[in-house]
């Protein structure tokens, strides 16, 4: 159920352990640390409820692309999601669900975001500034996620459009579009399950496509009441379906990552689904994206090619440069008419707006460290920025199968590492700097052959600073499992070895 914003609660001078974010990464870390014993914890929210992406993102037709029976907690699977696919409010009363079945949200401060956050070396402690007050913590979990900051373009003239103008993650309930003459920027994810839905209700859309995606089948549909009773019935028959659903997600990464056969195959199958819902030749032309498979992320739709072919949408294959009053001027030099623009640009991914926040030894921000693209051991820690773990960050995102997966892994590791403190002569742990630079080659080693890197696109992925994949996990969950679970210790200075303990992989 939906929860009112909670009474506000005094917030404590210190914790153990303060994460920020309430999303799926900071609710698997609580989840994890309690498991472990650690129950000095706080949960910084800026916003008034949990859910992050999934509370912020609230356009028509918002779902995710994972299927539902694996994008969730491995301990909280949930027999009652309504389709193949969750919608976005689902899947934001399922992290409302588990947060009280957890009893976490005593934990949480809403509406108390983080203002930044300082390593005071003297006392071994983080310094969390919010509007409540500071707290020291002994450790901090960036749980922020990458997808929180909308990317608003600078397009000439556009600031002065006179009519509605919003992002498709910051939607604006309050203006019916029904009727009007809508103009939607972009063409990823946001776009593919927005266009449809505005299709059935404005008057035309027009939509300002600087580069097309491949699209393959969704193949959505609802599941029986018969399947939700039997799910809830039995567990182990839930189980299932969840392994073969994480296996099909791994035999995807061929696909994504480059592999010659597997990609051919993939993209067969994204040209025939073109095929078959757009008869327009032209049309189909200017739908087909001119750049390996897998080089940008992989969309799935059943209705998005229709409602483009349909007289409802007019697509615009140059991207939107211009606005004149309520006329819009694409790169092709067409001018049209709208009412009111949506854009579906996407987040501030690769510069995450946190990392000017965290300042670390000698006073360095995260922002600082981070200037030619985020980098972490093990995807997690971070050189110069002691007892600090950072979820869902460098090199930890995936695009053939559930980020939820990786959440858990990286949270295992947080609480692994953490119960290392003792192990040092101040209950710091410090990551070696060789180490991280060792992680980031390895990284850019495994990376070089992938479509990400040289499939002839640009995409969110890669830090246009320095050309690196930092976005990314270049292998498969498998492999990222693996790799944690080969850390022991010595990525840590003054730190002695310790096999990491297979109850947290």
């Amino acid at each position: 159920m939906n929860h009112a914003p909670p009474p506000p609660l005094p917030l404590p001078r210190t914790a153990e352990v303060v994460i920020v974010g309430a999303g799926f990464a900071g609710i698997g870390m609580a989840m994890a640390l309690r498991r472990a014993g650690h129950d000095d914890l706080v949960i910084l929210e800026r916003a008034d409820a949990v859910g992050g992406t999934w509370r912020d993102n609230t356009y028509p037709g918002v779902a995710c692309d994972v299927p539902s029976h694996l994008y969730g907690f491995a301990a909280h699977p949930n027999p009652d999601w309504s389709g193949v696919f969750a919608r976005g409010d689902e899947i934001r009363r399922y992290l409302d669900d588990v947060t009280d079945r957890e009893g976490l949200r005593s934990l949480m401060r809403f509406r108390t975001p983080m203002l930044g956050a300082e390593w005071d070396d003297v006392a071994a402690r983080w310094r969390v500034r919010t509007p409540s007050g500071e707290i020291t913590a002994e450790a901090l979990v960036l749980a922020c996620g990458r997808l929180t900051e909308p990317l608003i373009p600078e397009i000439p003239g556009l600031e002065t459009f006179p009519g509605p103008l919003f992002h498709s993650a910051r939607w604006d309930h309050a203006t019916d579009l029904t009727g009007l003459r809508v103009a939607v920027v972009g063409t990823g994810a946001s776009a593919v399950q927005l266009v449809p839905e505005l299709a059935r209700t404005a008057s035309h859309v027009t939509l300002f496509q600087r580069t097309p995606a491949w699209i393959v089948p969704r193949e959505a549909r609802e599941y029986t009441d018969a399947e939700r009773a039997r799910f809830a019935a039995h567990p182990d028959e839930l189980a299932r379906l969840r392994d073969d659903l994480y296996r099909e997600g791994e035999e995807r990464f061929a696909s994504r990552s480059g592999d010659a056969a597997a990609s051919e195959s993939a993209r067969a199958i994204a040209l025939a689904h073109l095929g078959r819902q757009v008869a327009d030749p032209a049309l189909r032309r200017a739908l087909t994206p001119a750049y390996a498979f897998g080089c940008k992320r992989v969309l799935l739709s059943d209705d998005f090619y229709p409602a483009v072919a349909s007289d409802k949408v007019t697509l615009e294959p140059s991207a939107l440069a211009a606005a004149d009053g309520t006329t819009l001027l694409a790169a092709s030099g067409r001018r049209v008419d709208v009412d009111a623009v949506v854009l579906a640009t996407g987040f501030a991914s690769a510069r995450q707006p946190y990392a000017e926040l965290v300042r670390g030894e000698a006073g360095t921000t995260l922002a600082e460290h981070w200037s030619e693209g985020m980098s972490a051991f093990a995807s997690t820690v971070v050189s110069g920025f002691p007892n600090l773990f950072v979820l869902n960050g460098p090199n930890a995102s995936l695009g053939h199968n559930s980020a939820v997966l990786m959440i858990e892994e990286q949270a295992a590791y947080a609480v692994s590492a953490l119960e290392r403190r003792g192990l040092t002569a101040d209950g710091v742990l410090r990551v070696d700097p060789a180490a991280e630079h060792a992680y980031i080659r390895e990284i850019a080693a495994a990376a070089a052959s992938t479509p990400w890197l040289s499939g002839g696109c640009r995409n969110w992925y890669v830090d246009d600073r320095s050309g690196r994949l930092t976005l990314l996990w270049p292998g498969t969950v498998d492999a990222f499992r693996r790799r944690l679970s080969q850390t022991d210790g010595t990525e840590f200075t003054g730190t002695p070895v310790g096999a990491r303990g297979k109850e947290s992989t």
